[in-house]
């Protein structure tokens, strides 16, 4: 079977999809302990973003490991994929991340994780209008809705919601999402003649580069290196590394609206996976359930197929 067949099946979109989802689910309660066990304050942006330089530059190494043993061969990126690499890296990782951390610290979590969640649509929008890549139709909108509803009630049942806005907290969280959303686009874009494999890695090493001299241009420190934290750090890498491997495979083969609207997940396995690892159970309740099945269905909203008109012979 080929490649393209394969990854296109609906139950492969799936599985990997949620796969990645939960991957970066993961992340939300293993960044939390990973900062406690390298002793970095939750207001210390400057060595956040180190840390994050860390963690994607070994995400980049593993990657580009990873992808030549599959390949059974060094990936090596040719002349032409540079400035792809280059562009990549700034959409994917310097520019989401740093703005995502200097809002981080500006605004709520909730706040965050509900913004973060409108990726979906930019991402589909862009797609669809500015790239011509699918067609942008109303059940994919409706799709897109119901699940961002389901973001929304699985963040508001940890409180931290008001009505204020700040352009260098909600603000930047929103252009940290809009970043993530034109690098999907444009991973898709790319991967018509490079490796998607080849591509991420090298992005997160040249990414992760430039958040490690940004933070510590800003003063960031990382002085705590116990087993536990080097493990974690390396948890958090391997998250990277496998996750946006699959996610970029899989927007390959597949239109953005199909493989982006799993974004959605994100948070409701984040919250889910805070409750068993952070013992954060008061976010586990009906709401976390009725949130899931609106994500779940506006997933399969807008992955529905289109039904065929049949032709009423005369």
């Amino acid at each position: 079977m080929k490649k393209e067949a394969f990854f296109s099946k609906t139950i492969v979109v799936w599985i990997g999809a949620m796969i990645c989802c939960a991957l970066w689910g993961s992340a939300f309660p293993c960044i939390k302990l990973g900062y406690a066990w390298m002793n970095i304050d939750a207001s210390d942006t400057a060595s956040q973003i180190l840390y994050a330089g860390c963690r994607f530059t070994l995400a980049g190494i593993l990657t580009i490991l990873l992808g030549s043993v599959l390949n059974k061969g060094l990936l090596v990126p040719k002349k032409q994929a540079i400035p792809k690499i280059v562009w990549l890296s700034l959409l994917q990782t310097v520019i989401q991340y740093l703005f995502f951390y200097i809002g981080l610290a500006h605004t709520s979590g909730v706040k965050a994780s509900i913004i973060e969640g409108v990726n979906v649509f930019v991402a589909i929008l862009v797609a669809g209008l500015i790239f011509k890549q699918e067609k942008v139709t109303a059940r994919k909108m409706v799709g897109c809705l119901v699940g961002f509803a389901g973001v929304v009630l699985v963040n508001l049942t940890g409180g931290g919601m008001d009505v204020s806005f700040h352009f260098n907290g909600e603000g930047f969280i929103f252009l940290s999402t809009v970043a993530y959303a034109f690098s999907s686009v444009f991973l898709k874009r790319y991967s018509r003649t490079e490796n998607p494999v080849m591509l991420s890695g090298y992005q997160f090493v040249a990414g992760g580069i430039v958040m490690i001299i940004a933070g510590l241009l800003f003063g960031g420190n990382l002085s705590t290196f116990s087993m536990a934290a080097v493990g974690m750090l390396l948890w958090l890498a391997v998250v990277s590394a496998v996750a946006y491997s699959l996610w970029g495979i899989l927007l390959k083969y597949n239109p953005v609206s199909k493989v982006a609207v799993f974004g959605f997940m994100n948070p409701v396995f984040g919250v889910i996976l805070s409750a068993f690892l952070l013992r954060e159970t008061d976010a586990l309740g009906i709401s976390a359930i009725v949130a899931l099945v609106l994500v779940c269905v506006g997933i399969y909203t807008v992955n529905r197929p289109e039904k065929e008109q049949k032709k009423i012979e005369v």
